[in-house]
């Protein structure tokens, strides 16, 4: 396999890969990121893994009464972890735009002392 089909499979891979994972045991929340025309939101699915007689790993999103408790902590935790994804995505977003709004200011100033200059209103010009 060459060097860029293989950076190009690895980040497919990463692509595919849950924002995170909880786990309690034999469960786990998986935490998955969708960007769509609103916007970025969350989604959490709930599974038990379990190992089948063959050894393959499996899932299954039903629970035993026993494992009912443990799961209601588990979206508890899922949805505080929600909660921090989407501030770090606000803050990022911030980051982003607020930057934007730095480059443009200074283009407008750099704008404003080139039109002063060329004016002749900057270099003795008068």
């Amino acid at each position: 396999m060459s060097k860029v089909s293989q950076e190009n499979q690895n980040e497919t891979r990463a692509e595919n890969r849950p924002s995170d994972v909880i786990r309690d045991g034999n469960l786990k929340a998986s935490i998955w990121r969708n960007e769509g025309e609103n916007g970025i939101s969350y989604a959490t699915v709930l599974a038990r893994t379990y190992r089948t007689e063959d050894g393959a790993y499996r899932e299954s999103n039903s629970f035993s009464g026993s494992e009912l408790l443990r799961v209601s902590e588990l979206a508890r935790k899922a949805y505080d972890r929600t909660g921090e994804l989407r501030q770090n995505d606000f803050e990022r977003s911030a980051e982003r735009t607020s930057g934007k709004s730095a480059e443009s200011l200074m283009r407008s100033e750099d704008q404003a002392q080139d039109h002063s200059v060329s004016k002749g209103g900057g270099r003795g010009g008068q």
